[in-house]
């Protein structure tokens, strides 16, 4: 266990100050640990609203790493289709998809493996995972449940021959109706827990379509020509329009929601089996559509 000691010069919610403190992890982690009483302020636990002073001592000390084990797990599946070959699943907010350090069940894998068998090409920790979208990201995943269709899947994604698209909302009105984002995309040289836009970095292509827009905000169609990590979400930051919402990307000052507004609604794909063209939708969830009802009402007044 790692014990870190820092005098505080930060003021305001302990849960925001420390992630000023620590930013080597993430925020979610750190109120983790909060609730867990490895934080200590002063030698004490404290409760997430607490309020930071100038030269409070804060204390962390780190709990050794879970081993995983990947177990089924019972947990409810909102599966929008499936066959003998494949699944779609319509993954709610605050789902992780798959088993990592600091997430080490109740991800959408584990309760994949309470429902059906699934594809091993993705190692023990990702069976049946052909692409995956963030974990406060909503919306659409294929999901293989044997190899032949894993590798037909995977086969389509490289090819770019699937149907990805997005909805999102973000900061500020865009004033072009639509756009192409083609910049290359790496692990960030400052913040190791974010992608940057990098010389040098993976080739990353998003293009964006207008669908409404607000006083202060602009709703959007997104759709993936490549698929990097957090892509759409460097991407909008990038040409100054962070998506609403977003923790790790996006201004302090935003909407409150669970996570980004972003949301995977339209995936389509042929068959690995059949070769018929498939093509599903899923509503935006309901604090997303809450949202848009507020901001229609605001720009009404």
């Amino acid at each position: 266990m790692t014990e870190k000691k820092i005098i505080s010069n930060e003021r305001g919610r302990i849960d925001k100050a420390l992630t000023a403190l620590f930013p080597e992890y993430s925020r979610s982690q750190l109120k983790q640990w909060l609730v867990e009483k490895a934080i200590l302020v002063n030698s004490q636990p404290v409760k997430p609203n607490y309020k930071v002073k100038e030269n409070d001592q804060i204390e962390l000390t780190v709990p050794p790493i879970k081993e995983i084990s990947l177990q089924p797990e019972n947990i409810p599946l909102k599966i929008v289709y499936e066959d003998e070959d494949v699944l779609v699943i319509n993954k709610p907010q605050g789902m992780v998809v798959h088993p990592a350090p600091g997430h080490p069940d109740k991800t959408l894998v584990n309760a994949l493996l309470a429902h059906s068998p699934l594809s091993t090409i993705n190692g023990e920790f990702r069976p049946g995972i052909v692409h995956r979208i963030d974990k406060d990201t909503s919306g659409l995943l294929m999901v293989a449940k044997n190899d032949q269709a894993h590798r037909s899947l995977a086969a389509q994604l490289k090819a770019k021959t699937n149907i990805r698209e997005y909805t999102a909302l973000v900061h500020g009105v865009i004033k072009e109706d639509s756009g192409k984002i083609d910049a290359p995309l790496g692990r960030s040289q400052i913040d190791r827990k974010k992608q940057a836009v990098i010389s040098g970095g993976r080739n990353a292509v998003t293009h964006f379509t207008v669908i409404k827009r607000y006083q202060n905000y602009t709703l959007i169609k997104c759709i993936l020509e490549t698929g990097r990590t957090h892509q759409i979400r460097v991407h909008l930051k990038y040409i100054g329009h962070p998506l609403v919402g977003d923790p790790l990307y996006g201004p302090m000052k935003t909407i409150k929601g669970n996570g980004q507004f972003l949301h995977a609604g339209k995936l389509g794909f042929k068959h690995p089996r059949t070769g018929e063209e498939l093509i599903f939708v899923a509503p935006l969830p309901e604090i997303f559509r809450k949202t848009l009802d507020y901001l229609d009402k605001q720009d009404n007044l």
